[in-house]
């Protein structure tokens, strides 16, 4: 038989029931045991296989003595698993070897159990229906107990009102995203620039009798996922896990997942005496996906994650992260408080704005909306122009300080001096920030749009104006120069 390849995957329990106080045969008395689980989990099934049948008990003198259950004399047979821990004498009894270890032959004789091809029927099952769990009219024996989540209970001594403490601690998960595409400044909601890479970590904070643990994470369809680029066991050396050894990553899963991470038998070889002992409590996974160009602006893009564990892929808590990509609502208007069609400006990320390569790049789609591109790529533009309504819609940023500088005004128009000053909450909320004396700064949010007005140039004079009688006044003045010339070189002529 094969080695039990899920160590600490199982609950169990090996239970000596006795009977009278006085010597006690097995067919010749009515009496039976109880096994009690406390601190039961609600929906798991408990069962219980019996190993050995008890023969005789005295219980002045703690003497008891076994033989093999009918289905499991195989299971103590040389060249079988349970050999290794019992000895059977000529005439069937059983005694216990000299440094054998309860918790591995029950182990062993789990995965017997469950092997499916050596016979072993005879079990009995219940479901918890809330913290206590009660196995009750057994025959006095040695009983295996296991658990579908696969967690482990302590041994007890001969009784016949056994109980067992479960002991398994439910595992649980725990996803962050980082805020500066690193597995660093995590949070549980972040934001974007459309196509920028967003890392996420999810912590699995594993318990002793780990088993059968599967990642499962959905992502949101404006997302696509990139890969698992570490899974990090935390121990005193932080041990980073090899793919296909100790883990594997399946895409497009049949339960509609994005990815499932499946730990491999290795690991649990590997790792499972270091969490049943508590030296490792967490296991972090990183991995990655990029944000598409059509992702919505100002709405969470939900990722989630949550675990599979134990016989029935028992379902842990979901952890949840929202990522969001904003955007900046311009307006463009006259001083008459009409849409200026025309002006053209340049968003940049430095306030000096005398950088094109630290202007962002963008391109209009069809809805006549300027959408964020990466400035790696040849489509877009840094160019911003005001549409017939005056406006700007730019959208596809992350959260930040922007500054929006007019490069080009329509013709008659003047040119804003200074750039406009624009932020971006964590929320969405987009402020003008202006400077006022004394070093400060005053914030002003906004509920529509950022407004900009342009003012024509220089008013030209009209008829019947202040401008008429500068002009009339220079005319006169040129009028009386021209007669002193005149009359100057009419004396001179006479003369």
């Amino acid at each position: 038989m094969k080695l039990i390849k899920k160590i600490a995957a199982i609950m169990l329990s090996v239970m000596m029931v006795l009977g009278m106080a006085s010597v006690v045969s097995a067919a010749g008395t009515t009496e039976t045991g109880t096994i009690t689980i406390n601190d039961a989990i609600n929906g798991q099934k408990y069962t219980i296989y019996k190993l050995l049948d008890l023969e005789s008990y005295d219980k002045d003198k703690n003497l008891y003595s076994y033989k093999p259950a009918a289905e499991w004399k195989t299971f103590f047979e040389p060249n079988e698993q349970g050999k290794e821990y019992v000895d059977i004498n000529a005439n069937g009894y059983v005694t216990w070897k000299e440094g054998a270890d309860a918790a591995t032959l029950a182990q062993k004789a789990l995965a017997y159990a469950k092997a499916g091809t050596n016979g072993i029927n005879t079990k009995t099952e219940v479901t918890a229906s809330g913290t206590t769990v009660t196995f009750s009219g057994l025959d006095l024996g040695y009983y295996l107990v296991d658990s579908s989540l696969g967690a482990l209970c302590s041994l007890d001594t001969t009784n016949p009102t056994a109980t067992i403490k479960e002991k398994n601690d439910i595992p649980t998960v725990e996803k962050k995203v980082s805020k500066d595409g690193q597995w660093t400044n995590l949070d549980t909601q972040n934001s974007v620039n459309l196509g920028d890479t967003v890392a996420f970590q999810t912590t699995i904070n594993v318990k002793p009798g780990a088993d059968k643990y599967v990642l499962h994470d959905v992502m949101n369809s404006h997302l696509t996922f990139l890969m698992v680029s570490d899974v990090i066991v935390k121990n005193d050396s932080d041990e980073h896990l090899a793919v296909n050894a100790y883990y594997t990553v399946e895409q497009n899963a049949t339960d509609n997942c994005t990815f499932e991470l499946r730990f491999t038998d290795e690991f649990y070889k590997k790792y499972a005496n270091d969490i049943n002992n508590k030296k490792v409590q967490q296991i972090l996974v990183h991995y990655a996906a990029t944000v598409k160009s059509d992702a919505p602006i100002n709405t969470a893009m939900n990722n989630k994650t949550w675990l599979t564990y134990g016989d029935k892929n028992t379902e842990s808590n979901k952890s949840e992260t929202n990522t969001y990509t904003f955007g900046i609502p311009v307006f463009k208007y006259t001083g008459s408080n009409k849409a200026l069609e025309g002006a053209k400006f340049k968003l940049y990320t430095d306030e000096r704005c005398d950088d094109d390569n630290n202007a962002l790049k963008f391109k209009k789609n069809n809805d006549n909306k300027y959408r964020y591109v990466q400035t790696t790529t040849q489509d877009g533009d840094i160019i911003l122009t005001s549409l017939k309504d005056g406006h700007i819609d730019i959208e596809g940023i992350k959260e930040g300080v922007y500054y929006l500088k007019e490069i080009e005004a329509p013709k008659g128009y003047n040119k804003l001096k200074d750039p406009i000053k624009v932020k971006i909450s964590d929320s969405g909320q987009v402020s003008i920030l202006k400077s006022v004396p004394g070093g400060t700064e005053t914030s002003e949010a906004i509920t529509d749009y950022v407004k900009v007005l342009n003012n024509t140039g220089t008013i030209l004079p009209t008829t019947g104006g202040n401008g008429t009688s500068l002009i009339y006044f220079l005319g006169a003045v040129l009028a009386l120069v021209s007669g002193v010339v005149l009359i100057t070189k009419q004396r001179m002529k006479n003369s």
